[in-house]
């Protein structure tokens, strides 16, 4: 008989699910393969961001023994931000692990482990896809949640006006040979000059693109092109969904979101531009859970727990996954995005 009694034993303890979790195969999107955000595991629930403008200017000649022109501080805003909290559940009843041994097999406990491992892999996967979901709203400046409302505003917190969508009218910009010229006057340039410093020389631009905006993007006639007199010119014959390419400054990516294209995604004709390998620009705070076993402690991505019938009655249990994070774009003037016009 399948006894309950398996949960009380250290397998199920925090620590040992910890390990476990972590273990557990799933399916990385492309943000998060890009190891975009630097972890920022933290203590509390609020996390404070320090910022500082310090403009450089020109000093003014002066005779010899005048008094020098003096330089003003630098003021330092603090902005205080709220850690978000992601969490699911998942109900294991008594029926439906009996008779799951096998006679003379594996020990009741580690069928048991076999089920909780599955039903935590399948809530770690909808919280990676949340948590995708969160930095695809960052690269873009607003962080929203799963109904659509905003969770922050990184523009209006920081006080600066969103960028204007760039327009691409590939059909005019192609007959004046003018799409890289564009690209560098209204999408690279300003994501430079807005890093203040924090592109590196090994700092790139990307565009995640939505399907219309790649597919126009790659049969426009300038980058083919360019490819045609080079060894890459193989890849034009090559079929192009869900591919990436570097032109003019920028390496294009054909986003696979969802299969819904809808509810993790980008719009089909607009492509979202940001700085990759830019360090401080993206970070995520990871803020510690509810519980007595991880208070004061800094912040883990994920927090498993298992919890019993409270009736005292066995009939089933719960598995929960818990999140508390908080992607952050520190310099949303790096951040632009474009649509295509015309026809």
């Amino acid at each position: 008989m399948a006894s309950m009694d398996v949960f009380k034993s250290d397998a199920f303890s925090m620590m040992s699910m910890l390990a476990a979790i972590e273990n557990v195969d799933y399916n990385p999107q492309f943000l998060g393969s890009l190891n975009l955000f630097e972890d920022a595991p933290q203590r509390t629930r609020v996390v404070t961001i320090e910022s500082r403008d310090s403009e450089l200017a020109l000093i003014q000649t002066s005779a010899l023994g005048a008094p020098l022109d003096q330089r003003g501080g630098d003021k330092a805003k603090l902005r205080n931000f709220n850690t978000t909290r992601i969490a699911k559940a998942s109900t294991i009843r008594a029926d439906e692990i009996q008779g799951i041994r096998a006679f003379g097999s594996e020990s009741e406990l580690k069928q048991v482990q076999t089920e909780v491992a599955r039903r935590q892999a399948q809530l770690r996967g909808d919280m990676e896809l949340t948590f995708e979901h969160h930095r695809l709203g960052a690269i873009q400046g607003i962080v929203t949640d799963a109904d659509g409302s905003t969770i922050v505003n990184f523009f209006t917190e920081f006080g600066v006006a969103q960028p204007a969508e760039v327009e691409f009218d590939f059909g005019t910009l192609s007959a004046n040979g003018g799409v890289r010229r564009k690209i560098a006057d209204d999408i690279v340039r300003p994501i430079i000059r807005a890093a203040k410093g924090a592109m590196t020389p090994a700092s790139q631009v990307y565009a995640l693109c939505g399907d219309d905006f790649f597919d126009i993007l790659t049969n426009c006639a300038e980058v083919r092109q360019t490819y045609l007199n080079h060894q890459a010119a193989a890849a034009l014959r090559e079929p192009t969904a869900f591919e990436q390419f570097r032109y003019a400054g920028v390496t294009w990516v054909n986003y696979r979101g969802t299969d819904d294209n809808s509810t993790v995604a980008i719009a089909s004709d607009e492509a979202k531009f940001f700085p990759v390998g830019a360090p401080g620009i993206f970070k995520v705070a990871w803020a510690p859970g509810e519980s007595f076993d991880v208070v004061n402690t800094p912040g883990v991505p994920v927090l498993p727990m298992v919890l019993l019938d409270p009736s005292g009655r066995n009939a089933f249990v719960t598995v929960e996954l818990y999140s508390y994070p908080l992607f952050v774009c520190t310099r949303p003037l790096t951040l632009r995005r474009a649509a295509v016009t015309g026809s």
